[in-house]
């Protein structure tokens, strides 16, 4: 489990990051339409990048996000289900979820080739689209081990918040 932990602590220094990254960004670039004039004009990639930063920032926190139970969960008929029913749902959610996981991942995967094979750049960074199309394939990959994880029993997302999770 110490590659899980080396994981979490990952992708949090990664989200913080880019949080971080994007609020610097976004405050330089109003302040440099506010006070620079004509000069302002040669930061208009920030926008652009804070916005692609703004999605890489969700998709890459897709599992940990599931992880820690902060994902929309209706659990009304769940809690009142007999234990192992309630267990065989739970492991049928985490099986469904890792299989659709892993299905929009593979799809991901097709468009990131359709697009790099396009040359489809981005407007003002010049960066070629299919690495920004890349983001999604990461982020469902990381929600897929963690369906993965809680399926075969590495924690338990179901229980209360925080009871099945390490820091």
């Amino acid at each position: 489990m110490a590659a899980i932990a080396i994981l979490r602590t990952l992708e949090r220094v990664v989200l913080v990051g880019l949080f971080l990254t994007m609020v610097a960004l976004f405050t330089f670039g109003v302040i440099a339409r506010e006070v620079g004039g004509s000069f302002a004009s040669q930061f208009a990639w920030i926008e652009e990048a804070v916005r692609l930063m703004n999605v890489a920032l969700m998709f890459f926190g897709l599992g940990l996000a599931l992880e820690r139970r902060r994902h929309v969960s209706i659990d009304t008929l769940r809690v009142k289900l007999p234990p192992p029913i309630r267990k065989a749902l739970q492991r049928m959610t985490d099986a469904s979820g890792l299989a659709f996981s892993l299905y929009l991942a593979w799809q991901g995967v097709g468009l990131v080739r359709f697009v790099l094979t396009t040359g489809q750049r981005s407007p003002t960074l010049d960066i070629l689209m299919g690495w920004v199309y890349l983001t999604p394939v990461i982020g469902f990959l990381l929600l897929a081990l963690r369906f993965g994880l809680s399926l075969f029993g590495a924690f338990d997302r179901f229980s209360a918040p925080g009871a099945g999770v390490q820091a």
